[in-house]
């Protein structure tokens, strides 16, 4: 794995570890894909630091189950606004 990649994962690691983030916020502020940031998580991570690997996949884990909750109240907003 080349150096810049290596560094990527770690940032991206580091950032979500300390913002619970999803992967699509990672995304946008590292500026890299979804795509991206889910392959740089669930494959590339393990190889270099199987315990932080573990510790996002928790938070992953966490943000998917909750996904379909914060979609409802993201259209809860939008449709309270219009009114």
């Amino acid at each position: 794995m080349q150096d810049y990649i290596q560094k990527r994962v770690l940032d991206i690691c580091a950032y979500i570890l300390e913002t619970k983030a999803t992967v699509r916020r990672a995304a946008q502020v590292f500026r890299v894909s979804k795509s991206t940031v889910h392959k740089d998580m669930t494959e590339r991570l393990p190889s270099l630091n199987k315990h932080l690997a573990q510790e996002v996949k928790a938070i992953l884990d966490e943000n998917k189950a909750e996904r379909h909750l914060r979609g409802g109240e993201a259209t809860r907003r939008k449709y309270k606004e219009i009114i």
